[in-house]
């Protein structure tokens, strides 16, 4: 028999929103299932059932920020790591913002409230960080079947055979978990490229050393469908509405 889910975990399976934001157009009644509002927070419905966002709550989607942050060695991605280095978002300030004509006077003075990484960069690797409001845009880059290719240019010492560099691409295990085929082939004669579908932690660094490479610099240029571009090094800007990942 098909058991009811809760409408926000509908939600956020759709792509529409993330459970977090469900929950706050539930209470605000903003969401409808086969055309009735529901606003009551755990309501649950058939997944046959048709469940859709009001206007309302696409306005406020509208409305949420996503920054491309060109992060420097020495900040952490998120505020939950050690204390004592600063956050990236730290610097998403005025001062910090990289203008473009295409952003058409977009103000760099707006409220960073729930503006949070979507992915980790580790403290001693820089490079392409998104930092977002918006919860779908979230899941798309680091839910846990998330399609969206992630590239890094990784500087490396050390010696790496044929076989090896096969076990970069489809071979290696972290923490028990076999890691899914990665793209990896050399950019020059001391640099790596590699393209993953997946983020764990130190998960290029630990590969490396697996087959005897010390990492001396790692740097993300690529999420999808977007580059770092010549985006410099500490700066951030905006992504723009035309822009998918």
């Amino acid at each position: 028999m098909e058991e009811k889910i809760r409408v926000s975990k509908l939600l956020s399976e759709l792509g529409l929103c993330s459970r977090r934001e469900a929950d706050s157009y539930i209470e605000q009644g903003l969401v409808t299932v086969d055309g009735e509002i529901v606003n009551e927070l755990g309501s649950r419905a058939f997944r046959h059932q048709k469940i859709e966002l009001q206007s309302g709550a696409k306005v406020q989607q509208a409305s949420r920020i996503t920054v491309i942050l060109n992060k420097p060695v020495g900040f952490i991605s998120h505020f939950d790591d050690e204390q004592e280095y600063q956050p990236a978002a730290s610097l998403i300030t005025p001062d910090n913002y990289f203008a473009s004509p295409l952003d058409k006077g977009r103000n760099p003075r707006f409220n960073t409230r729930g503006l949070a990484p979507a992915g980790r960069l580790d403290i001693d690797s820089t490079g392409m960080l998104v930092l977002t409001q918006d919860g779908r845009i979230a899941k798309l880059l680091i839910g846990e079947n998330s399609p969206i290719e992630k590239e890094y240019l990784v500087r490396v010492e050390g010696a790496l055979s044929f076989a090896d560099l096969d076990r970069l691409k489809h071979g290696l295990e972290l923490d028990g978990v076999t890691l899914k085929p990665a793209q990896v082939s050399w950019q020059n004669e001391d640099q790596l490229r590699f393209v993953l579908r997946e983020g764990r932690k130190r998960q290029i660094r630990r590969m490396c050393e697996m087959v005897g490479l010390k990492v001396l610099g790692l740097k993300r240029v690529r999420m999808g469908r977007l580059s770092l571009g010549a985006l410099p090094v500490g700066k951030w800007r905006f992504v723009r509405p035309e822009e998918q990942f």
